[in-house]
């Protein structure tokens, strides 16, 4: 059973989210008022469904708290529909965005959607480590290991390593990699792609300023490539 944790304060949100998600099969868990690190450490989430609208806090905060410790994926739920609060979301490391009110049958089907993405058991028949330069790739394990160290990525960011490792020499247009890492044409702006592969770079990059794994194409987009 997949456990998921409710950040939200709203009480009637809370009542529905919990009902909802639980009569579709999934264990849920509504914060109170608990230490999010303490929280997170012990429920041991499969997924993170999270406000922006917070009374102390707001929910950008906390996801980067999250990001400190975890990659567990984060889904934001907010009455915010801007575009830009959608481009800080996805680029602090969430995995989807919804704007309220939302339909729960989109909802379910995100929900699963990104479940589906880190269900390691789902992978156990098709293991496959790719190696490039001093890099490992694990995607049964979703890991990232340079010169035998893990590399923390958070969701997307092993998403988008994976997709373009696994392309070498394929140059993805930034709307490609929209459309293939979010699984969704949703997100239209390429400041998304941009800060991602920045802070890939940053993490799997000797030199961020002269990259050797991920590559501009001017005019185009991203390759991989040693």
């Amino acid at each position: 059973m997949y456990k998921i944790l409710v950040i939200d304060d709203e009480p009637m949100i809370q009542k529905f989210l919990e009902g909802f998600l639980s009569r579709e099969g999934y264990f849920v868990k509504v914060w109170t008022d608990e230490e999010i690190h303490r929280l997170v450490a012990e429920f041991e989430p499969d997924l993170i469904l999270l406000d922006i609208l917070m009374p102390e806090k707001d929910g950008f905060d906390v996801c980067k708290e999250i990001r400190e410790t975890s990659n567990v994926p984060i889904f934001f739920l907010s009455a915010k529909n801007d575009t830009l609060d959608r481009v800080l979301g996805l680029t602090l490391g969430a995995d989807d965005f919804l704007s309220k009110p939302f339909d729960s049958a989109e909802l379910l089907l995100r929900i699963r959607a990104i479940l589906r993405r880190t269900d390691y058991s789902s992978l156990k028949e098709n293991r496959k480590v790719l190696k490039a330069g001093n890099l490992s790739i694990d995607h049964q394990a979703r890991t990232v290991k340079q010169n035998g160290i893990v590399i923390e990525l958070t969701s997307k960011e092993f998403d988008l390593l994976w997709l373009l490792a696994s392309n070498p020499n394929q140059v993805f247009t930034r709307n490609q990699l929209i459309y293939q890492v979010w699984n969704s044409d949703y997100y239209q702006d390429p400041a998304i792609v941009t800060t991602l592969i920045m802070r890939l770079r940053e993490k799997i990059e000797p030199d961020g300023s002269s990259p050797i794994y991920i590559k501009t194409v001017r005019g185009v987009g991203y390759k991989f490539g040693v």
